[in-house]
């Protein structure tokens, strides 16, 4: 009979093997080419001007989709849609500017899409406000809550019930974080939205899986990326800065992934957060960062005013 220990030594193997195979095995995969996958012609890649999206954008074209370029209006919408236009000349892209962060976005994704199937899509835009909470005005946390979160859900909506009420097959793939693994001091919202967008993916995926519609929740690790330009200087971000990788080594990664897991950990930081919550109980390392933040130099940086910060 196996003692205690042995037993308790296996359901610890059994938890790590469990999170760590899908992993492994799909290192081993070729990337998913999506246009055939799913006989699809159009993809919509939301903060697609930029890093990420900008990537996954030219990583479709390059697969020979068509490519709706959804973000902010800004003359790095119209560079990223020329250079595309002009890098697949056979391909066809259009560019819808809306600001992701207040109402109204959905109408003119709408009419911009109403001609075409989309069947690729990519729910990629956010951005990270940094400091305390209560130190940024509600308006601007409310807005960054509709472009990290509520924009995903109602895009998402929007397309789904076209795809299952014409019967088409696609995928929806969601921009998450490592952040979403752990709490997360003086980015709370960052991480908050992510968590929501990470569990909602989740549960999409087991609705949507038997119309032929794969959903992935992909959690990056740091991304040399606009993203950081607009944050306060942060210890913390500074040292996963350092550790950043170019936008364009994840497509393959993710399409990798797409259609053969849910939620896929890519890079060392979202492998080693994920891996510390199967070591630590959330609830204890919440307790415990709470209990230190005080005596953390981001926590006294963060109680300067704003103007002190540099911010």
């Amino acid at each position: 009979m196996l003692s205690l220990a042995g037993i308790g030594w296996s359901v610890v193997a059994f938890i790590f093997l469990t999170y760590l195979i899908p992993h492994f095995v799909v290192t081993f995969l070729k990337p998913k080419d999506l246009k055939k996958a799913y006989n699809a012609k159009w993809g919509l890649v939301t903060g697609a001007s930029s890093g990420i999206g900008k990537s996954l954008a030219t990583r479709l074209a390059d697969q020979g989709l068509d490519v709706v370029l959804v973000a902010l209006q800004d003359g790095l919408l119209d560079a990223t849609f020329s250079e595309l236009q002009a890098q697949f000349p056979k391909q066809t892209f259009r560019k819808v500017g809306v600001n992701l962060g207040r109402t109204g976005y959905l109408e003119k994704i709408a009419e911009a899409t109403a001609d075409i199937d989309v069947q690729v899509l990519f729910c990629n835009a956010g951005y990270m406000l940094t400091g305390f909470f209560e130190n940024t005005p509600l308006e601007q946390q409310m807005a960054n809550l509709e472009c990290n979160a509520v924009c995903a859900v109602a895009i998402t909506h929007h397309f789904l019930a076209k795809m299952v009420a014409k019967k088409l097959k696609g995928c929806i793939v969601f921009t998450s974080s490592a952040a979403a693994a752990i709490a997360s001091p003086f980015t709370a919202l960052y991480a908050a939205t992510k968590s929501f967008i990470s569990s909602f993916g989740a549960s999409l995926a087991v609705e949507v899986r038997h119309h032929g519609i794969d959903v992935l929740v992909f959690h990056p690790s740091p991304v040399n990326t606009r993203f950081y330009d607009k944050a306060h200087k942060l210890d913390v971000l500074d040292f996963f800065k350092a550790q950043a990788v170019h936008p364009d080594a994840l497509p393959d990664a993710v399409f990798r992934c797409i259609g053969r897991t849910v939620w896929a950990d890519i890079g060392t930081t979202a492998l080693c957060f994920r891996l510390a919550m199967k070591l630590m109980d959330y609830n204890f390392m919440a307790t415990i960062t709470a209990l230190m933040a005080p005596v953390l130099p981001d926590f006294k940086k963060a109680m300067k005013s704003p103007a002190e910060q540099g911010g």
